[in-house]
């Protein structure tokens, strides 16, 4: 079941490119469902094997929705084919602390529905790629990029169902002739390869993946390092099961000198005592493959999480004496220089993108210059948590895909594995996991003079939040007040107009970064704060959890000035127990947002690819006597909202002018009442030391009528 590779996106004509991208998509889409038809029962879906993850029919699910999203996002289409699912899988894969995870909220549908609705999508994505109107080369703007980002999408999560899946009880799966297992293997520890230290020499490392490249790629890829890598040593082989053996009868796992302090954490919280695909018996251990259980296979890579092979390193350098540690990232690529690795995609000659086994295979068999395994096995852990390079910027359909992970808390794994397909399986490729997550990731390691470890430093190089953090906590300019706060104080001003001292439950729908959400929590017992950008909602979450959010301002060009808010100046510390964001889509949200006396769209409906579906389904989320408090500058912009879209702000079919305050009337209807005319607050932004914007938003309140 070899993988196809991640095509070029500059070559050939453009019927060769629409033949070839459809097959790609077919290749992928095909293989996932291929993995998932590994599954014993149809209980096997809904059994969480991981417990920080959502149980598996929703990533069956999620991956078609992605298509949905992305591409009406883009507005490529313009008709969902399933609201609720595309709500439902839409958002919880990586343990964000703001992911819900509960499964009161859930009621995830059969089998046979998902396997149908992924047939819907299937025929819509291949239509599309059928008669979608593009030009070569494929770059960000080209309608056909959505397309690409939902096969390498998919082909992510390939991988990343597979660990799931090999996580499942053995009962729950079958063994597969697609998905085979290597047969070699060796069951003495006198067989395995002995592991030994090769010198790399100094080597200058660049990255410059340019933004005109023939392969897809994710945003942190591009822009520009470079270091100069001093001399050191690496192991030739992957860390073997029988080389990490030694570590666990060694007592590896109970003595917490050989851990760092979150791995400690990790290993108490667990009581882990071996790696967790290895399973422990009386004649000794097992080993589980995905579908598979066989004898431990000594000369296989090893599979565990970041802190079981830092362990592992500072165990080896209490027996060689000398410092042991894992690669950095820039390590790892001045070893595959050194090993002659250049190729853009990795295919033919390694055990990866499926070309040989759906297992690991022995660490002495894939060789390139004195090592083996440089690509492919086992992804390979590195000491480096993921960073921007410079000229980092996110793309405007996916700004949540790497931006979330630059918290010092995801470290870049490298080389692929036997399953790693498309963008995984080539050069530039950069992918980070939390360091207790498990993926099919071993690890080699180093010996340097320079001791790396993990460092608490900040990578907030984001403008756009550091300014929208600057708009909502930070200083008053030129006499205006802060506009999240002032949105607050009207909206609980005309809570109480209308004869409501109090509110249970509050909506602040387009959070941004959250200080409105706090300020609301000041009147209700409970206010949601959501927004579409997991980047913003990263912020305020941050803010909600630690107290305080830091960021850098831009003064001029390049010079910036450092910024510190905490909430205890605010004089909103109190406040934190009752407040929750939540990544959603404003157009379409889950069903448990409901319940309201007060729905908030700050700045909001001319932001929003379909303002009417916003609100049309307000109705059903506000409780009768509610209100809904509707403020926006009516900036209509094709960037963010087709023309068609558009509530008001053009003259109708009549000739008359129609204004967005007018429209919202007419859209909201007899469901609710006016409750007094517009009103006008200002708010400033700053843009630089000396550029700042001044704009007027319009505040329009309604109150949900009992008939509604």
């Amino acid at each position: 079941m070899q993988a196809m590779p991640t095509p070029n996106l500059r070559i050939g004509t453009v019927e060769q490119k629409r033949a070839e991208i459809k097959a790609y998509f077919l290749d992928a889409f095909d293989t996932y469902e291929s993995l998932f038809s590994c599954l014993a029962k149809d209980e096997a879906f809904y059994a969480r094997p991981e417990k920080l993850r959502h149980p598996l029919i929703f990533y069956y699910g999620h991956t078609a929705t992605f298509f949905i999203n992305k591409l009406v996002l883009a507005k490529i289409i313009n008709e969902r084919i399933n609201p609720k699912f595309e709500s439902l899988f839409a958002i919880g894969v990586d343990e964000m602390s703001w992911d819900d995870l509960n499964d009161e909220n859930y009621d995830w549908p059969s089998v046979d529905e998902v396997r149908r609705y992924r047939k819907q999508v299937r025929i819509l994505v291949c239509d599309l790629i059928d008669t979608l109107s593009f030009s070569l080369p494929i770059d960000w703007e080209n309608p056909m990029w959505p397309v690409i980002m939902g096969i390498e999408h998919e082909r992510i999560h390939l991988e990343t169902s597979s660990v799931l899946i090999r996580q499942l009880p053995i009962e729950l799966v079958n063994p597969n002739l697609n998905w085979p297992v290597c047969h070699q293997r060796v069951a003495h520890l006198k067989d395995i390869p002995k592991n030994q230290l090769m010198d790399i020499a100094p080597t200058l490392v660049t990255c410059d993946k340019r933004w005109d490249s023939a392969y897809y790629g994710w945003d942190n890829e591009y822009g520009r390092q470079q270091q100069q890598v001093e001399g050191f040593s690496a192991s030739q082989y992957l860390v073997s099961n029988g080389e990490f053996l030694s570590f666990v009868q060694a007592g590896g796992y109970e003595n917490a000198e050989y851990w760092e302090d979150e791995g400690n954490q990790w290993r108490e919280y667990t009581q882990a005592s071996h790696p967790v695909f290895w399973l422990k018996t009386s004649q000794g251990y097992r080993y589980r493959s995905m579908l598979e259980e066989h004898d431990l296979p000594l000369d296989w890579p090893v599979d565990v999480n970041y802190h079981e092979a830092k362990a592992f390193c500072n165990y080896k350098s209490e027996q060689l004496g000398k410092l042991i540690r894992l690669p950095t990232e820039n390590e790892w690529l001045a070893m595959r220089t050194q090993a002659g690795l250049s190729q853009a995609i990795y295919a033919d000659g390694f055990n990866i993108a499926l070309n040989k086994f759906a297992s690991s295979e022995p660490v002495n068999v894939n060789k390139t210059g004195v090592f083996y395994d440089v690509v492919g096995n086992v992804w390979q852990w590195t000491e480096t948590p993921i960073y921007p390079y410079d000229g980092f910027k996110v793309h405007p359909l996916y700004d949540d895909f790497t931006t979330p992970t630059y918290d010092n808390k995801h470290n870049l794994i490298k080389g692929g594995s036997w399953i790693a397909t498309g963008n995984e399986a080539s050069k530039d490729s950069r992918y980070a996991f939390r360091r207790h997550f498990f993926q099919h990731a071993g690890f080699r390691y180093v010996q340097s003079e320079s001791e790396i470890t993990v460092s608490d430093f900040d990578y907030e190089s984001d403008t756009q939040v550091s300014q929208y953090s600057e708009f909502h906590y930070g200083d008053e300019y030129y006499g205006v007040a802060n506009f999240a706060k002032a949105s607050a104080e009207f909206c609980i001003a005309k809570m109480k107009e209308v004869g409501k001292s109090s509110g249970s439950r509050a909506l602040d729908l387009g959070c941004a970064v959250g200080r409105c959400t706090f300020e609301l929590a000041k009147y209700f017992d409970h206010v949601d704060g959501i927004d579409f950008s997991a980047r913003f909602i990263k912020t305020a979450f941050a803010m909600q959890e630690r107290g305080e959010i830091r960021y850098h301002l831009i003064d001029e060009g390049e010079l910036t000035s450092f910024k510190s808010r905490k909430l205890s100046a605010l004089g909103l510390s109190n406040v934190t127990t009752k407040v929750a964001f939540a990544q959603g889509d404003a157009c379409n949200l889950k069903p448990q947002y409901t319940g309201y006396d007060l729905i908030f769209l700050g700045n909001l409906i001319d932001r929003v690819y379909s303002p009417r579906k916003v609100l049309n389904e307000i109705s059903q989320r506000l409780n009768e006597g509610g209100l809904l408090v509707v403020a926006s500058p009516f900036t209509w912009l094709e960037e963010y909202t087709a023309r068609k879209e558009w509530l008001g702000g053009y003259k109708d079919e009549n000739g008359e002018t129609l204004s967005s305050t007018q429209a919202l009337e007419q859209v909201l209807g007899a469901q609710f009442t006016r409750i007094g005319g517009a009103q006008e607050i200002p708010f400033v932004i700053r843009e630089t030391k000396r550029k700042f914007q001044h704009t007027l938003s319009e505040f329009n309140v309604f109150q949900k009528t009992a008939s509604s």
